[in-house]
């Protein structure tokens, strides 16, 4: 039976446990925003906002600013000390991810934005909404 392996998928260096925190100058640092699961689909609402190409400038710039924003306070939280700054962090992560998700909805409803990959952004969004929610509990 092989050992159970447990490490960060997508994190060069950290494909098994045992290498977290054994870093060479080959190989990224694990930073606590890393470790952060809510971060990674934090990434992932970019790339699907990213992906659904919005024809409206405003639009798109409202929807890229608010969903890097959401990474960037998911980031922000993970680094944070106290109980009270990480929650703080993570609403207003909570808040940009929703608002990324309004104006990709908004520029489907406007024919700005093709259907499915606004459906990808909702999925997304939701999910992170939910793993966000719980770490919100202190602010």
């Amino acid at each position: 039976m092989a050992p159970f392996r447990r490490g960060l998928p997508g994190v060069p260096g950290c494909d098994d446990i045992r290498n977290v925190g054994n870093v060479g100058r080959d190989s990224l640092p694990v930073l606590p925003h890393h470790k952060l699961l809510a971060y990674g689909v934090a990434r992932e609402l970019l790339r699907a906002v990213m992906a659904c190409r919005i024809a409206d400038a405003e639009l798109r710039s409202h929807a890229l600013r608010s969903s890097k924003s959401a990474c960037l306070d998911c980031a922000e939280g993970a680094g944070r000390a106290s109980r009270r700054d990480k929650a703080r962090a993570f609403v207003i992560a909570r808040a940009e991810c929703v608002e990324a998700a309004a104006a990709v909805e908004i520029a489907a409803d406007c024919g700005d934005a093709a259907a499915a990959p606004a459906r990808e952004v909702a999925f997304l969004a939701d999910r992170l909404v939910a793993m966000l929610t719980p770490l919100c509990r202190g602010a």
